[in-house]
């Protein structure tokens, strides 16, 4: 059952990424029509249009400043058993793949680290993290790999498998499984990066006018860790992390799409769509707190509930062409991401429900124990009170013994109960 966090409702984080003009774009004349404001987390397209973001990124921003400043403090909140999300949104050929290293050509590049995107960047700090926190506490790893394509999920690490035993369901908690999705287990870098490699080759993508290789499906790439404490308190945390990696948004007549192309092209605009009206109701601040949200609308926004407006910690990268002929398309990212940082998740620890009712027994027994040592110190103190002339009542006294007696009787039984409710819910928990 997850434990309430202390920390109140927090926004989504909005950073924004401009890549630099393409050789094509280039030798067709574009020019550049978007500027950075210096020392200010600010853009500005055309002479007036400003829009204010979490964190900026120009043509010039390295892999590792990205992932340093956006990612890193995530996965410190992830190792503390929070849930965390991170997406990357825009147009089509405006470098989100690249930014996320999901693409298959990113993992086998290893000389040349700075070209890795977030992901091996997560990863390699994931078990960097963990063997310097291996003595006080015990690690378990799982990984998951779908996409959406034409509004069907596949799973990439299972790609023999049908896609119609993929179900999305809500669990007791309120949050969304996914029924028949492989949680592929893992002990080692190596053998996450592995997963991301061959769930990236199975992965839809096609060529069309404006990007070779364009990925053709939404993809979330997920790590699941199960976090044990050694020292004593038993405490279990299991916190999720989604990396998104979103189709292109993009426009025929711009593309070319023809036959599936075309098919594929309107199934992304339609999920994107439904994000987008998600996006604008839960950033809509005269809406009310129990207000319909849309997230029914497409399988894309029923897997990222828990991602915007719900139990995680969020960033949103949008990946944006500083090129003049995508100025239209350029100006609805930024629009669709200043609208996402009007959103408030309210993340919270999630524990595990039997450990979290061990961890409130034991305090409970702590409690009886203080209570039982107050009540002897009380009978201790007894004849030397009355021997040195203090004036008590020995009335009074006996009477308060006797209170602190039937009270601790009382909650003796208490305990008792409590022990054989949480000994049926475990007996539950393993059947």
């Amino acid at each position: 059952m997850p434990e309430t966090s202390t920390d109140k409702t927090i926004p989504v984080q909005v950073a924004v990424r401009i890549r630099p003009l393409l050789p094509k774009e280039i030798g067709e004349g574009c020019q550049e029509c978007i500027d950075i404001t210096p020392g200010e987390p600010q853009v500005v397209m055309g002479n007036n249009k400003a829009f204010t973001y979490d964190y900026v990124y120009g043509t010039m921003a390295s892999q590792s400043y990205l992932y340093k400043q956006t990612v890193v403090p995530l996965l410190d909140r992830f190792f503390k058993g929070y849930n965390a999300t991170l997406l990357a949104y825009g147009q089509t050929g405006s470098g989100k793949t690249y930014s996320m290293g999901t693409g298959f050509t990113m993992c086998t590049n290893k000389d040349d680290m700075e070209v890795q995107g977030v992901i091996p960047r997560t990863i390699l700090d994931l078990f960097t993290h963990m063997e310097n926190k291996k003595d006080e506490t015990e690690f378990l790893l799982k990984v998951s790999f779908l996409e959406i394509h034409n509004e069907e999920i596949h799973d990439l690490l299972n790609p023999s498998s049908s896609s119609d035993k993929i179900a999305i369901r809500e669990n007791v908690d309120g949050g969304i499984k996914i029924a028949g999705l492989m949680e592929l287990p893992v002990s080692s870098g190596e053998e996450m990066v592995k997963a991301l490699c061959n769930g990236s080759a199975a992965r839809a993508t096609g060529a069309t006018a404006m990007n070779s290789t364009s990925s053709r499906s939404h993809a979330i790439f997920s790590i699941i860790m199960e976090q044990k404490d050694k020292t004593g308190e038993g405490d279990i945390k299991r916190a999720k992390f989604h990396l998104v990696d979103l189709a292109g948004s993009e426009r025929c007549k711009r593309t070319n799409a023809q036959g599936e192309r075309f098919k594929e092209g309107v199934n992304i605009n339609k999920g994107l769509l439904a994000l987008g009206n998600v996006i604008s109701a839960l950033s809509d601040e005269q809406r009310k707190s129990n207000a319909h949200v849309p997230y029914r609308d497409s399988k894309l926004t029923r897997l990222l509930q828990d991602s915007l407006g719900g139990n995680s910690n969020t960033v949103m990268i949008a990946c944006v062409s500083p090129a003049d002929s995508n100025y239209e398309e350029t100006l609805n990212t930024l629009r669709y991401a200043d609208r996402a940082r009007q959103i408030k998740n309210k993340p919270i620890v999630n524990r595990d429900p039997v450990s979290a009712e061990m961890a409130r027994l034991k305090q409970q027994v702590q409690m009886l124990q203080l209570q039982l040592i107050q009540g002897q110190t009380i009978n201790g103190t007894l004849p030397d009170a009355i021997e040195n002339g203090m004036g008590l009542n020995l009335h009074e006294l006996t009477e308060r013994v006797n209170q602190l007696e039937e009270e601790n009787n009382k909650l003796s039984e208490e305990l008792h109960n409590s022990v054989d409710q949480n000994t049926k819910m475990f007996e539950k928990v393993l059947m």
